[in-house]
């Protein structure tokens, strides 16, 4: 484990878990890398509020397609939901609020820049939802582009955070300028995408979220839109640092074959990189406050003769400074050791083993529902039958009871399960969306 603590960052900590023993000829490393910041209540180096600056940026982004109107208690609820996440905004913060249909609009303060929040402000905002109305179309792009430009006016704030609501598809804009979208504002801003009721599609919300390093989620009720809300803001106002990035150096002739983020939830970053120095690379990892993620990382090295040992990479959390270097928060060491010792080169991590299984359950899920909609019940039989394995191996309750709400369980051990009849949109949609949803290793 290695640690570094600044006085004016949280700390964050490092742990590596492996087995480092290969057997001859073997090449593949895997390694579990555990990180932990402790904000400790500290600014993350940003100005405190009262010194005038901002410590944060928020744009709520606004569905406000015709299909909010049905039923009306859509709309109704995005604006009460909007009204909470507004309420627990801390003094200080920039924001605003844009309304999404087929374009977008900021519609408070209104002049294409933030606000600073103060009791004035909220209250103003507030008043502003009045004029959230449903009608016209859905081109989440221009919401995204929107808020980028917002955003683009206080340079000045490291963390920069988007709440987007929708509760349709994406039917008035080509995917591929959603894709140019999502291109030219990554890493701009994080932003947290929530689907309310059933007409949204997963995969797209995944996919923003994913590539803006924030989370999915469905409310199928829109009654539980505001506490969501107020959920979200008070997560994001507990981040302290911005544009931490996981840093991979690996030895000559050694190859990164994927980094992956494997709790709280599954994310593959390996396509994320951006070279950093020779044999180096840097994996967006997004802004952090008082919390633990884990990352699977992937090495294959050149294979060596018995008895010896390398080092297959050295892992470090980043921070960006001004000047254009980084500074490192802290680091650890995935190492390979060659041996004919079999007991040794058998075994797997605990960690490895248990994060790979949360894996094969997202994907075992996500396949399960794609063949059950293709009309392959046999298929969709199969692999939920395997996600049910998997979540009552793993000890992933809550996996675990949404498959229970898409199959009858008749054996979880083993995996046998049959197909409900009736099962509901919402409850197969909650499945898939939380189907990235992981749990820690068992102690």
């Amino acid at each position: 484990m290695a640690k570094l603590t600044k006085s004016n960052l949280p700390s964050f900590t490092v742990d590596i878990f492996q087995n480092a023993y290969l057997s001859e000829g073997a090449r593949e490393v895997n390694a579990i890398v555990q990180v932990i910041s402790t904000g400790g209540g500290t600014s993350g180096g940003r100005p405190p509020a009262d010194s005038g600056g901002s410590d944060a940026a928020v744009v709520i982004m606004v569905d406000c397609s015709g299909s909010m109107d049905y039923p009306s208690a859509k709309m109704r609820a995005a604006r009460e939901a909007t009204a909470a996440a507004i309420d627990t905004l801390r003094d200080g913060v920039a924001f605003a609020v844009v309304a999404g249909t087929h374009t977008a609009a900021d519609i408070y303060p209104g002049d294409g820049r933030l606000a600073v929040a103060t009791a004035t402000t909220r209250g103003a905002a507030k008043q502003a939802l009045r004029r959230l109305h449903p009608g016209g179309g859905t081109a989440i792009g221009t919401w995204l582009r929107k808020a980028d430009s917002l955003f683009l006016t206080r340079r000045d704030i490291p963390i920069r955070h988007g709440i987007l609501l929708t509760d349709g598809r994406n039917e008035h804009e080509q995917p591929e300028l959603l894709k140019a979208t999502l291109d030219a504002v990554s890493g701009h801003f994080t932003c947290d995408c929530r689907g309310v009721g059933t007409d949204w599609e997963v995969q797209e919300l995944r996919r923003i979220s994913a590539a803006l390093l924030g989370t999915v989620d469905i409310v199928a009720d829109p009654s539980g839109l505001e506490a969501d809300f107020r959920a979200m803001m008070e997560t994001a106002m507990a981040k302290e640092v911005a544009d931490v990035s996981l840093r991979v150096w690996t030895p000559q002739n050694a190859l990164v074959k994927f980094v992956k983020q494997v709790a709280p939830t599954v994310a593959d970053l390996t396509d994320r990189r951006t070279e950093a120095a020779p044999r180096a690379g840097d994996y967006p990892t997004g802004s952090w406050g008082d919390e633990s993620r884990d990352y699977h990382l992937c090495i294959e090295v050149p294979a060596t003769a018995l008895g010896n040992e390398m080092l297959a990479a050295r892992v470090s959390l980043v921070l960006p400074r001004p000047d254009g270097s980084a500074e490192v928060l802290s680091q650890g060491l995935v190492k390979a050791v060659w041996t004919d010792d079999l007991a040794a080169s058998t075994r797997i991590s605990p960690q490895v083993a248990h994060y790979t299984g949360q894996a094969e359950l997202a994907e075992s899920i996500q396949q399960g529902l794609e063949a059950h909609r293709s009309g392959d019940l046999d298929q969709a039989t199969a692999k939920l039958g395997k996600a049910v394995r998997l979540a009552h191996a793993s000890g992933n309750e809550d996996t675990f009871k949404l498959l229970q709400k898409v199959v009858d369980v008749v054996d979880p051990k083993e995996g046998t399960v049959r197909f409900r009849k009736h099962v509901s949109e919402a409850d197969e949609m909650t499945l898939e969306t939380r189907s990235t949803k992981t749990v820690r290793v068992k102690k």
